[in-house]
């Protein structure tokens, strides 16, 4: 959301930390964007983002979550469809029918939990500016007063500690379309039109000193920056709010979108911003469909399977980064047929196969390097050389076969597998993997 090699003001030096063990360890974490816009769930599918031009990604957004803005652009197709079926009914209206009638917090994370994931992050108030707790000064804009009528974050809290995963929130502190309007963002060139007046500072500010108090979050995950005049020392500065934070949660760690402030990881987002994937903790983050939020257009084409997410992940892994998968449960509650046969794969691989990713880390080139034909990356971790291998039958690896011992080679469950040296490599006769996704050999570091 900044210059690649930014510096933090003098103000937020003192909050430098090593990154906890638990976050560097963790591989995976599960995104939820859930709230009004789930209702319509409508978007163009059009791709990845920083992959088209913005001026046509906004008025084609395929992010569902910003329908409230996509509808406000005159003749974008979302505007049209927002015409035709909802008669350009006042966006708020969505709220009073979001029902979350079948969401079921523990069944939705004991999944997120068997798929992988160490953490879990929620968004607890998107650019809409709808809150998913009893937020202060959001009068009955929230799912506790209206739609649901559930704490849905507090619920979420509850369910993913039960599960024995790290809770994380997401707080939109640059964008709040109802607290301070603006015109439908069409390209980037304004900024956004963030608001970085006093008054919407303070309205972030006691959003997020609330999240912490009432929620003891592990995670802070910003978007759009923060205003202004949130920034500098004072009564509602930022740094307030991350003295209380970590004060409470002394390994909890902070994502680099809350403006030029502080972070302790940096982010991309799909093919956008990926100059910041190496050289210090990074976090991938993406939809497991071309959105965030809901999309009842989209489809298996532009869905990841749950090989293609295994493959997604191991491959951040294998970087040195965690992968943020995101779910966009729809309006009843419940994480689509689609998604939840994505996450459903990823669990049974990872049941199997957790070793290669839980607490594993890149490789030097010297030892193993990666490949695409036939696709493979390598992570390691206690002592063994994983090699993720999405191929079957015999394969040449890229490894040096005098650092690691070529007899050891197995499947993570102790298979045997036939391994020779060869020029450059190894030459592994890989058999076919008992679940979805590409096979991992084991071989103990020598």
């Amino acid at each position: 959301m900044f210059a690649a090699q930014p510096a933090r003001p003098e103000l937020y030096q003192r909050f430098v930390r090593p990154t906890p063990a638990w976050f560097k360890e963790s591989g995976l974490g599960i995104f939820i964007h859930w709230g009004a816009y789930s209702v319509p769930a409508w978007a163009e599918p059009i791709g990845e983002l920083g992959t088209i031009e913005k001026r046509y990604w906004f008025a084609h957004n395929p992010y569902a979550e910003w329908y409230y803005n996509t509808v406000r652009i005159d003749g974008s197709p979302a505007q049209l469809h927002h015409q035709e079926v909802y008669g350009g009914a006042p966006y708020d209206d969505f709220l009073d029918q979001w029902t979350a009638e079948s969401f079921d917090p523990a069944d939705m994370t004991d999944l997120f939990h068997r798929a992988g994931a160490r953490f879990v992050i929620p968004t607890t108030k998107h650019h809409d500016g709808i809150a998913l707790w009893d937020a202060p000064g959001t009068s009955d804009r929230n799912a506790v007063h209206r739609g649901p009528e559930r704490d849905l974050i507090g619920e979420l809290a509850a369910a993913t500690r039960a599960a024995g995963m790290r809770f994380g929130v997401y707080y939109s502190g640059g964008i709040d379309w109802h607290a301070a309007p603006t015109p439908p963002i069409v390209d980037e060139g304004a900024g956004f039109f963030r608001p970085d007046d006093e008054a919407y500072a303070a309205y972030a500010y006691r959003h997020v000193m609330d999240l912490i108090a009432r929620y003891t979050p592990d995670v802070l995950w910003g978007d759009i920056g923060y205003p202004a005049a949130g920034i500098p020392e004072g009564p509602i500065s930022f740094a307030n709010a991350l003295d209380s934070f970590y004060a409470k949660v002394p390994d909890g760690v902070v994502n680099d979108r809350w403006g030029l402030t502080h972070w302790d990881f940096r982010t991309s987002e799909y093919q956008q911003g990926l100059e910041v994937q190496g050289g210090g903790m990074w976090q991938s983050c993406r939809g497991i469909g071309y959105s965030f939020g809901y999309n009842q257009l989209e489809d298996a084409t532009h869905y990841l399977d749950a090989a293609g997410a295994i493959k997604e992940l191991v491959d951040v892994v294998s970087r040195g980064g965690n992968l943020l998968l995101n779910v966009g449960p729809d309006a009843a509650g419940r994480i689509p047929a689609l998604q939840r046969s994505c996450l459903a794969g990823m669990a049974a691989w990872m049941a199997v196969n957790a070793d290669a990713v839980h607490a594993a880390t890149p490789v030097d080139a010297a030892i193993a390097r990666p490949a695409t034909q036939p696709w493979t990356r390598w992570t390691q971790s206690d002592g063994f050389l994983y090699g993720v291998v999405d191929a079957v039958a015999s394969v040449h690896l890229t490894c040096d076969a005098d650092a690691i011992d070529i007899e050891s080679a197995s499947l993570p469950d102790g298979t045997e597998v036939k391994t020779d040296a060869a020029a450059g490599g190894v030459v592994a006769a890989i058999p076919h993997s008992s679940v979805a996704g590409p096979t991992v050999l084991r071989f103990r570091l020598r």
